[in-house]
């Protein structure tokens, strides 16, 4: 039985958003990184490492490399959910704001609700696909 693609109907729209996220977390982290690090080198990083996660997704979905998918969305979704609650409550830590910082609050909390989409359709892909 054969699998649906993870970049074919509705997957071709979560590959864009990834990598539109992929494009602006990236950036962020890079100039933050490259002119700032002394100022929150953990907000800083962490908005770096989140990019590079946003790569990998991408291009895991757009290519159909299904476990470099499950692990790379499966990443996303604890550091953006770890960051989120961090961020709430060790203020301190946070002196400036990540992609994953308040669950996404920055980008419209699409980073939160991204991975849940990215794993519910490498789960819904994954299944044999129907024949009539």
């Amino acid at each position: 039985m054969k699998t649906r693609s993870t970049a074919s109907g509705p997957g071709r729209l979560l590959v864009a958003v990834y990598g539109i996220l992929a494009l602006a977390a990236t950036a962020r982290g890079l100039y933050q990184v490259a002119t700032k690090l002394h100022e929150a080198p953990v907000a800083y990083l962490l908005s770096l490492a989140a990019g590079l996660v946003y790569i990998v997704a991408t291009i895991a979905l757009a290519k159909d490399w299904r476990t470099a998918a499950w692990w790379a969305v499966s990443i996303e979704l604890v550091g953006v959910l770890t960051v989120g609650v961090l961020s709430l409550t060790v203020v301190d830590d946070f002196p400036d704001e990540t992609v994953w910082s308040a669950f996404g609050q920055g980008y419209g909390y699409i980073p939160v609700i991204l991975p849940f989409l990215g794993l519910l359709w490498l789960w819904r892909t994954g299944r044999p696909a129907e024949t009539t």
